[in-house]
């Protein structure tokens, strides 16, 4: 019927009936040949996104090397990236996450929300454990026996980004942690439940976004535009376990270290590269991150962490990628770092362990990289 759009009206869908009905009533009965083209281009978007959703079920199996995409949900955002972008989201928002307040989300605020929930999906059956993130970065986490104690020490990483930034609990957050959050100006508050109370000392903050994450499953793809054509990956879903590290120092890494060693490798997973991240007693202390050599992420790491007055002896340090140099181990080192975790794989790993082996330094390999640009 649409391909005969000339002769033939459809009207796809019942929430195009009354246009339609007022428009054929309001002309007399007739239809024009641009009112059949619209009407035609709306079937077309009905059918193609049917045989599209079959394709791309059946492709998961034969795995084609051909890509379907169809978003019915579309919405126009107040602008992209900067104000003179124009912005669009395409998707169903209200599956992942029922907003309970706030502004419109911006497109800067939706890449934040997923930064936060793609983070938190790595500690989502730890024990309460908050994040606050910047410009799709994490400048604050910890896991304590309480959220308020977890949202109080992931200020502590770094209360200046933090002003600003998008907070994301794996739990309720009660009164005692809202009333917390609500001394820090964010933009957006993420959580798979509140306490009532909870959400009224939140929302005295008229424009401040809160969200509650509804359970459902992230994708496993990555799709972004690259030059004149599109870019698609399977998620980085592996997290480094214990069954991946293989100590290659002569000391071990302690248990405590184990455990902060594979907090920060979570952390480090979702930050840009090149990135360094340091953790001590389940606490990010510091990171170094989108920087374009690993000594400056580390350099940079250590400042952060001087400037908010963290302690780092003791403290592990994770690598998103391996050490092409024994610097990073003698400067890490140097001030403080105890224990380190990274891929491994560089010609020159030697020269990293020998260092690591004369100071008394525990490392292990994963075998894995984390590369996010």
């Amino acid at each position: 019927a649409a391909k005969n759009f000339k002769d033939t009206v459809i009207v796809p869908s019942v929430e195009q009936y009354a246009p339609f009905l007022n428009f054929y009533t309001e002309n007399n009965g007739a239809t024009t040949l641009e009112n059949r083209k619209l009407l035609a281009s709306r079937a077309f978007n009905v059918s193609s996104h049917y045989d599209s959703a079959i394709f791309n079920y059946f492709n998961q199996v034969f795995e084609e090397p051909v890509l379907k995409i169809s978003e019915q949900n579309g919405n126009v955002l107040r602008y992209g990236e900067n104000p003179h972008q124009k912005g669009f989201f395409y998707g169903d928002f209200d599956k992942m996450f029922t907003k309970v307040h706030g502004k419109e989300l911006s497109y800067n605020n939706l890449l934040d929300v997923d930064a936060a929930v793609n983070l938190m999906n790595e500690f989502k059956n730890d024990n309460p454990t908050f994040a606050i993130l910047k410009h799709n970065n994490a400048c604050g986490l910890a896991t304590r026996n309480t959220m308020k104690e977890a949202y109080l020490d992931a200020l502590a990483g770094d209360p200046t980004s933090a002003f600003g930034g998008v907070l994301i609990a794996n739990g309720k957050i009660d009164v005692a942690t809202a009333n917390e959050i609500n001394q820090l100006f964010c933009e957006v508050v993420i959580a798979p439940s509140y306490d009532q109370e909870a959400i009224d000392i939140l929302e005295e903050k008229k424009n401040r976004i809160i969200l509650i994450q509804n359970e459902v499953a992230l994708p496993q793809t990555t799709v972004r535009t690259c030059l004149n054509g599109i870019l698609v990956q399977d998620k980085d879903n592996v997290t480094d376990s214990k069954d991946h590290l293989k100590t290659v120092t002569n000391v071990a890494p302690t248990a405590e270290e184990i455990e902060d060693l594979l907090f920060a490798s979570k952390i480090c997973k979702h930050t840009k590269s090149n990135t360094i991240v340091f953790a001590k007693n389940k606490q990010l202390c510091a990171s170094g991150t989108g920087q374009t050599s690993r000594v400056d992420a580390l350099r940079h790491a250590i400042e952060k962490a001087t400037s908010f007055e963290f302690d780092l002896t003791g403290a592990v340090m994770a690598s998103d990628a391996f050490f092409p140099f024994p610097d990073c181990v003698e400067i890490a080192n140097k001030a403080g770092i105890t224990a380190v975790i990274q891929p491994g794989g560089s010609i020159k790993d030697e020269l990293s362990i020998n260092y690591c082996n004369d100071n008394n330094m525990a490392m292990v390999f994963t075998g894995i990289r984390h590369f996010k640009h």
